[in-house]
């Protein structure tokens, strides 16, 4: 065991420093370093040349390393190498993928990088850096030019060892032309991609009138150029943006219908930005398993380098290809929204920007890259004016010059000899000095003079650019003319003006009559819609799929209602809605579409019923989860959604439907097993806005389980029991079954009367329904559940259930 070390002693002058450091404090201030850290230097691009640092960095170092377009590619690890040892300070894949974005055609709508081997794809990733190469693009060409003309200011590097620029000069508009995405602290941006040609063309008309509007500007600019190509539908999002620097706008993919062999077919030839066909493939082929999507026979991607994409969809005989591809639109990546989120870093400040302050921005960076590249040059050019001048006094006397340097003990004596004699500069004497006899002796004084006068005149016209504002702006917008004429490409993204109204099978499919119809919601939340106006026949026995909660009577190109638990109205317009076969007009939809992707939904928003948009009827009646009752006096407003109570807070709908004759009895089921029905008569009808009246009076805790009408005659009553503390859909609970005259009717807001009676362990129920006889039980996939017997037992207990039902319904016949 070694021995303990001695204690060591501290000196008699040591003192002691302790500095008290508040936790929060210290917290706060290193949270914000490294905010500032990731805003400034990592995820926000410049608005002047639309670069984040890691771009910038790498676009500056292959113009360091001479890696331009007429040279040889190099390995792309070669170039992260170079930026990592000498720039930027993070690992070498942040600076890869960087760089592999800038070459990838399908992301950059002007590719910076021209890259050599596999970059990916828009379903895979690139290959890795030590198997690919790459250059500069032309187009990289233009960000970087006179760079090294004093036209940027440059900064010290991560360790201060080198210079590296705080902008490229940027002849290009990056920012709007290539679009920006990118997540900060606290912040985001996600640019769209624009035509090159159609912003020069806005911003030579911003340099000859400074006070355009955004109306002008949009004249030349109409709309985002994505680099895959595809539809735009709906331009009031992109205005949005434009003007406020955020908005949202549909894209499309572009597809025709072919016949391929002895089929229709469609085929997709460009997809929304930022979907590959393996997607779009995935989500078709997960919807035909689900049998949420019927009609695809095959589909194959054909896609390939001499072609480009095609994703071929064959259709199966019988189905119409363009209401298909209307359903492809809705439920596939074929249709995706793209978020404008234009924040971008402006005087070294995070700001979000506008299409006009955008363009405001680059072409002040413009005006001050010429303005200082015009300045350099002058300086350049009178320098070498002033030496040529000295030049022209040597060689007039060139022998004497000789004869003098010859007899100078020294270059110093020479110098001074040099000035005195032919009255040159320090400069000058310099300058025929350094310089070697046989150089002197080829100058000939036409080619001098000659030069004197190029030198001049370079001179006069770079102080007019620099004297004239009006000069220098047409020389700024003469230069963007030569960038769209060298690097523009014709417009790939077709823009469809529809106000923002959803362009369904109703603009697309003009074939389709306006044929009486029905709509129908099935337990799971899909919706459809039948092929003729035979009414809907009910089978004998269990529904195989799913059951039919609501159905409306309407026409194929009628409107229609969906009652949801918010209180709200949703217009739907019938067309959108999958046609079921005639065979399929039974109370179970396999074909359905379900709603969120016809119409969103807030969190946590349920779709309760459907109803016709009439103002000739009884109106609605709605329930809510704390036992208010109310009846909607009939009023259709020319909007796509409006509330029809007003909602305390912690309530909910639970049950809406759309009253036939104003005569029926509105029934509610609490979760303490208590029913009450009384008549829709004796609720005064109100008008939108009013909050309801006491519809049953509800114990301590308890609340609505469901509300509903329903004819007394031939009615039953589902009910389910169980345990309060149980998960919600994971206990099947006790089940019973009840005719509905069983139970006698009491007046509105009493307590009613006892429909369950709980066991042991049971204190509350977990399902209620009331209906019209036979009901059929769904679970929450839609699969039937078996219900037992009803009996007369009006507050009986059930039997055990044999998986947890999540919804009930009676004969479609009798819900119309």
């Amino acid at each position: 065991m070694a021995p303990p070390k001695a204690k060591q002693e501290l000196p008699d002058d040591f003192e002691e420093h302790i500095l008290d450091i508040d936790v929060g404090e210290e917290m706060r201030s290193s949270f914000l370093e490294y905010a500032y850290s990731v805003i400034y230097s990592r995820a926000l691009p410049d608005a002047r040349d639309g670069l984040k640092p890691v771009q910038r960095r790498i676009l500056y170092t292959m113009n360091d390393m001479g890696l331009r377009p007429d040279r040889g590619h190099v390995k792309s690890a070669r170039v992260v190498g170079e930026v990592m040892g000498r720039l930027h300070p993070h690992g070498d894949g942040a600076i890869y993928d960087a760089l592999v974005r800038l070459s990838q055609p399908w992301s950059m709508r002007l590719p910076m990088i021209d890259g050599h081997g596999n970059f990916g794809s828009p379903d895979d990733p690139p290959a890795a850096m030590r198997y690919t190469e790459c250059r500069m693009a032309p187009a990289a060409v233009a960000m970087t030019a006179s760079i090294d003309e004093d036209t940027v200011d440059f900064k010290p590097n991560y360790d201060s060892r080198e210079l590296e620029p705080g902008v490229l000069p940027a002849a290009i508009p990056h920012l709007v032309v290539n679009g920006s995405t990118g997540i900060a602290v606290g912040m985001a941006t996600n640019i769209a991609p624009h035509n090159l040609i159609e912003v020069v063309q806005a911003l030579r008309h911003l340099v000859s009138r400074p006070q355009a509007t955004l109306d002008d500007l949009m004249r030349f600019v109409p709309g985002p150029d994505l680099p895959t190509g595809g539809m735009i539908v709906g331009l009031d999002g992109v205005r949005d943006a434009y003007e406020t620097g955020r908005g949202t706008f549909r894209m499309r993919a572009t597809a025709r219908v072919e016949t391929i062999g002895r089929r229709k077919g469609i085929v997709v030839t460009e997809l929304p930005y930022g979907v590959g066909t393996e997607k779009v493939s995935e989500r078709i082929k997960s919807l035909v398993q689900a049998k949420k999507l019927q009609g695809i026979a095959d589909i194959k991607d054909l896609t390939d380098r001499v072609h480009g994409l095609r994703l071929v969809i064959e259709v199966k005989n019988g189905f119409v290809p363009e209401a298909l591809l209307e359903q492809l639109y809705k439920q596939t990546p074929m249709e995706d929204t793209f978020g404008i989120n234009a924040v971008a870093l402006v005087d070294g400040q995070p700001r979000t920007l506008g299409l006009k302050d955008m363009l405001e921005v680059f072409l002040g960076h413009r005006f001050d890259v010429v303005r200082r590249r015009s300045t350099h040059r002058r300086g350049k050019a009178a320098d070498r004016l002033h030496l040529v001048e000295g030049l022209l006094v040597a060689i007039l006397d060139i022998d004497e010059v000789i004869q003098l340097i010859r007899s100078s003990d020294n270059a110093a004596e020479a110098k001074e000899r040099l000035i005195g004699v032919f009255d040159l500069t320090s400069i000058q004497a310099d300058y025929i000095l350094d310089m070697p006899l046989r150089r002197l002796t080829k100058f000939s004084k036409l080619e001098l003079d000659k030069e004197k006068g190029e030198l001049e005149r370079t001179i006069e016209a770079l102080d007019a650019i620099l004297a004239d504002d009006h000069l220098l702006r047409k020389v700024v917008s003469d230069e963007l003319a030569d960038v769209a004429k060298t690097y523009g490409t014709p417009r790939r993204t077709v823009l469809l003006e529809s106000a923002g109204v959803t362009v369904t099978a109703a603009t697309a499919n003009l074939e389709v009559a306006d044929d009486p119809c029905y709509a129908f919601l099935s337990s799971s939340g899909l919706l459809a819609r039948s092929s003729s106006d035979e009414p809907p026949t009910d089978e004998g026995g269990r529904a195989n799929h799913d059951v039919i909660v609501s159905a409306v009577r309407t026409s194929a190109r009628g409107e229609i209602g969906a009652l949801t638990s918010r209180g709200r109205v949703v217009r739907l317009s019938v067309l959108d809605l999958p046609a079921l076969p005639p065979s399929a007009n039974h109370p179970h939809l396999q074909g359905g579409l379900p709603f969120d992707l016809v119409r969103s939904l807030q969190p946590g928003e349920r779709v309760l019923a459907l109803c016709s948009l009439r103002s000739d009827g009884p109106g609605l009646a709605v329930g809510t989860r704390q036992g208010v009752v109310k009846r909607v006096n009939p009023e259709v407003l020319g909007k796509d959604e409006w509330e029809v109570i007003g909602l305390k807070d912690g309530d909910e709908v639970v049950g809406a439907l759309e009253l036939r004759t104003g005569d029926e009895e509105l029934c509610f089921i609490t979760s303490d097993a208590q029913l009450l029905h009384f008549g829709a008569a004796g609720v005064r009808p109100q008008g939108r806005s009013g909050g309801g009246m006491a519809g049953v009076k509800l114990a301590l805790a308890q609340h609505v389980v469901w509300f509903g009408a329903l004819d007394p005659a031939a009615s039953v009553v589902v009910t389910a029991s169980g345990s309060s503390t149980a998960l919600p859909g994971t206990e099947p609970g006790a089940v019973k079954v009840t005719p509905f005259d069983e139970y006698p009717a009491k007046g509105r807001a009493t307590g009613g009367v006892r429909c369950h009676r709980f066991l042991k362990g049971e204190d509350s129920l977990v399902f209620a329904w009331a209906g019209a006889a036979p009901a059929r039980a769904a679970a929450a996939s839609g699969s039937p559940v078996d219900l037992p017997e009803a009996t007369g037992r009006r507050d009986g207990s059930g039997v055990p259930g044999s998986q947890p039902i999540a919804a009930c319904a009676g004969p479609v016949s009798t819900q119309l």
